[in-house]
């Protein structure tokens, strides 16, 4: 069986250095907020060219507590896609606010700016957008809706760690590119663009921890104050606590695999680019299947198809019944889920993609044998 990914690619070459930071945990015992915690930190925001990085323990945590820290609050709207995992909607949810799902862009499967402000109340507090797959989303257009409307702006991260924004977006008309806030973004790093960004550390990311962790990132020192307190019950000294908050702090032996994992990230985005670029070739003739855009700063986290002219899930058995694994990311829209059952009207093209998607399997160290094995499959089950 093919994997749709192969963590053992990234943990067989970097094993020894993993165990030697494994083993100084233990031996130092500091298993809560430990050096390597403050280490891992410091070295992430370097990377990222942010002021402040805030390790916690989860990705959706990291989403939870950067929107608290914004100032989102019960009877708050915010905007963002449905087409999503469920931890972007259910961050807002949890905040006691209300998601405002905009559709997205069929060709990138990012929110559609241009939907963006016939979306947008009195209740309006905030935007958040999902880096989907690796892909950046339009954040000048983004931008440039949030400054007009005063607010604030909370990127989802969670699959774009390494991701940078080129200004040559997917369904992007180039109008907005060369403007003041586009110049004075280009080249950033997913994550550093808005208030706030939230990354997930889950293992099958592109930087993953061998468990749960997540990040949030900011260059706003006050949000970034709250956000500290937030993670440790609420309280900026210890016993002294001011407001409610979580137990939400990134352990020092998953920070340690970061710190190891860290300094290689760009090289294997670079990987999952190559990759991406091989499939895009070895699909190139086949009509019943639309490849994703490569453009610049995406790094892949997933590669998505979608399969035309046949029904997806037909296609995502016969694959793994010939040995190839795939999956569905993801096959029922946020705002089509049965906890918000009734609240929405659906959004067509996130319903319509929802249908159509595929994700085939993808990591840095992909042999180019083993895509073609997964071109092959995929052809034959398409007849082609």
């Amino acid at each position: 069986m093919i994997p749709v990914l192969d963590l053992s690619y990234e943990i067989k070459e970097l094993r020894k250095e993993i165990d030697e930071a494994i083993a100084r945990v233990i031996d130092n015992t500091q298993f809560i907020m430990g050096d390597d915690v403050k280490e891992f930190e410091r070295n992430v925001a370097e990377y990222l060219g942010t002021k402040h990085a805030i390790g916690v323990n989860s990705g959706t945590d990291a989403l939870v507590i950067a929107l608290k820290a914004a100032g989102i609050k019960p009877g708050d709207e915010v905007i963002t896609t449905p087409f999503s995992f469920f931890a972007t909607a259910e961050s807002i949810s949890i905040c006691g606010a209300k998601p405002v799902f905009v559709d997205i862009r069929e060709a990138s499967f990012n929110i559609n700016p241009d939907l963006i402000e016939r979306a947008i109340t009195t209740k309006t507090r905030a935007i958040m957008p999902v880096h989907l797959y690796g892909s950046p989303c339009e954040m000048t257009r983004i931008l440039e809706i949030a400054q007009k409307h005063n607010l604030k702006v909370i990127e989802d991260c969670a699959q774009s760690f390494g991701a940078f924004y080129s200004g040559d977006c997917v369904g992007c008309d180039g109008t907005s590119c060369n403007s003041s806030i586009s110049n004075s973004i280009k080249n950033k790093k997913i994550g550093t663009i808005g208030d706030a960004g939230a990354y997930s550390f889950f293992p099958s990311k592109n930087l993953g921890a061998f468990g749960d962790g997540g990040l949030i990132t900011t260059d706003d020192d006050e949000l970034a104050r709250i956000a500290k307190m937030l993670r440790v019950h609420g309280a900026e000294k210890k016993y002294h606590n001011e407001i409610l908050g979580y137990n939400s702090r990134l352990d020092s032996i998953q920070a340690a695999i970061l710190k190891v994992k860290l300094p290689h990230i760009d090289r294997f985005n670079s990987g999952r680019r190559k990759a991406a670029k091989r499939y895009n070739n070895l699909l190139e003739k086949c009509a019943d299947v639309i490849t994703p855009s490569i453009t610049n700063g995406h790094v892949f986290h997933q590669y998505t198809i979608r399969i035309l002219n046949r029904d997806r899930d037909e296609v995502q058995q016969a694959l793994r019944q010939a040995g190839i694994g795939c999956m569905v990311y993801y096959p029922i829209p946020q705002d089509m889920l049965p906890v918000y059952a009734g609240d929405y009207q659906p959004c067509a093209v996130s319903k319509k993609l929802a249908g159509e998607v595929l994700s085939l399997p993808i990591w840095p160290g992909i042999p180019e044998e083993t895509q073609e094995k997964v071109v092959h499959a995929l052809l034959e089950v398409l007849g082609k």
